[in-house]
């Protein structure tokens, strides 16, 4: 059974979100994700300083079995890009919630309201059961 975190706010395309500090959310893709790509082999990133709306592709993430698109499950602007995971893709099979994170973003509006509109992971685990 996949990883959920109780702290974590999660889109039906399978990232979650996590509040860092302020304006700041933090981003991957989750436990559940990582387990039906398979061997993770390349992660494309945005550029830091791009901005984006909700639903935006945010970059792909490439397996042995296949390549995927992922999404912005907020509107905001990149502010650090997981770096480490251009030489170690596979921490995002290792550690999808810690060092597998992807991306950080400053949330345009309110951030608490922003994750509102996420899944709890009550919900998100309805939606991968």
């Amino acid at each position: 059974m996949s990883e959920l975190r109780e702290q974590l706010a999660y889109s039906d395309d399978h990232e979650w979100t996590l509040s860092v500090e302020g304006q700041v959310v933090r981003i991957g893709i989750t436990d559940y994700a990582q387990e039906q790509l398979g061997d993770i082999v390349f992660v494309e990133f945005p550029e830091v300083g791009d901005t984006f709306s909700e639903g935006d592709v945010m970059g792909t993430i490439e397996s042995v079995k296949t390549v995927s698109e992922i999404y912005y499950p907020v509107s905001g602007k990149v502010t650090k890009v997981n770096d480490v995971l251009e030489g170690q893709p596979e921490l995002v099979n290792a550690e999808p919630y810690d060092g597998g994170w992807l991306v950080e973003v400053e949330v345009k509006g309110d951030v608490q309201e922003a994750l509102k509109k996420l899944l709890t992971a009550e919900g998100y685990r309805a939606v991968i059961e």
